[in-house]
């Protein structure tokens, strides 16, 4: 069955809050720092460069937050959809 454009099955990145990448940030360096010796090198390295990642977003959130909004004009109103007609 075909996705929908839209829909969650599509190929977009997962957006999560602020709060959720500190906790998922925390969970990866756990991960990392219980991992056996014998751990496979490119699983270590994935997990480092996705900790790399969340760490320069979070140092980046805080300025994204500052950024003032764009515009004030009122959000165009959703389609109709089958339970509205």
């Amino acid at each position: 069955m075909r996705s929908m454009h839209g829909q969650l099955s599509d190929n977009q990145p997962i957006r999560r809050t602020l709060d959720e990448k500190k906790k998922q940030l925390r969970t990866l360096k756990e991960t990392l720092a219980g991992m056996k010796s014998h751990t496979a090198p490119a699983l270590r390295e994935s997990i480092t460069k996705r900790i790399v990642q969340l760490e320069a977003e979070l140092r980046a959130a805080p300025v994204l937050k500052a950024a003032p909004e764009k515009s004030d004009r009122a959000r165009t109103p959703r389609r109709n959809t089958i339970r509205v007609l």
